[in-house]
């Protein structure tokens, strides 16, 4: 069982360094199929698990100088807001409905990336703060209501809306994960009990997953990783799909 753990957690890591997302997404399913936990305890512990592998990915990208700060803190905070105010709808929405909302809207960003010509367009365009600040809020709306940290909204949202390169918009993204992670972390703490080890066990050996995939992204050509980017969101949404619809 803990290799299994250290394993997923590198996993983890690994697609947090290199795609900017996929964390969450990944450690839900991982944590209720795989370690036996129940849902609402697996989204706690994924919060406390992803917030810190993002951090220690953002690390990564800020020595190699693949992170903008400035639309990290104002795109994350103004998504903390939104979440937050947007968090009460998703009760209202049943779980089977949430998930197949969740998995259509993984299908609609993939696609619109693969049609894209390059991440490289946007480089160096500068966005007013307005686009920066809405652009944030719309995404922390979308992850209010679905439930979802985002790395597979933000870094999308980050690339065609705010004009970032792939490579930076991953690294931002980090941050931004980092920031909502935290604030998520903060509204679970009443009322859950947590295993602190696992939490411990999956941070550690995400450091390793991180490490070396912050030092891929920066390699990788930008078109390269939004093309798998893309693809693995789309392959999670079908499975989503398949496996709710059923």
């Amino acid at each position: 069982m803990t290799f299994l753990e250290i394993t997923l957690g590198f996993l983890i890591g690994l697609s947090l360094g290199l795609l900017g997302g996929g964390g969450s997404i990944l450690t839900v399913p991982a944590l209720v199929y795989l370690l036996g936990q129940t849902p609402h305890a697996a989204v706690a512990t994924s919060l406390a698990i992803v917030g810190a592998n993002s951090v220690m990915g953002a690390s990564f990208h800020r020595a190699q100088k693949t992170l903008n700060w400035r639309v990290a803190f104002l795109f994350g905070g103004a998504g903390m807001v939104t979440a937050y105010l947007a968090s009460g709808i998703s009760k209202q929405i049943p779980s089977g409905i949430l998930m197949i909302l969740f998995a259509l809207l993984m299908l609609v960003i993939g696609v619109i990336m693969l049609m894209r010509k390059s991440a490289e367009d946007s480089s160096g365009m500068q966005k007013p703060l307005w686009v920066i600040l809405s652009s944030g809020a719309g995404v922390g709306l979308l992850t209010g209501i679905l439930g979802v940290g985002g790395g597979f909204l933000i870094v999308p949202a980050l690339v065609m809306l705010v004009g970032l390169p792939m490579q930076i918009a991953v690294g931002t993204s980090l941050v931004i994960i980092a920031m909502n992670s935290l604030a998520g972390f903060i509204g679970h703490l009443k009322g859950e009990t947590f295993n602190f080890l696992l939490i411990f066990i999956f941070t550690l050996s995400g450091l390793a997953g991180t490490f070396a995939g912050a030092r891929l992204a920066k390699v990788l050509p930008a078109k390269k990783l939004q093309t798998t980017f893309a693809w693995f969101i789309i392959a999670l949404a079908i499975f989503l799909l398949a496996d709710n619809l059923t």
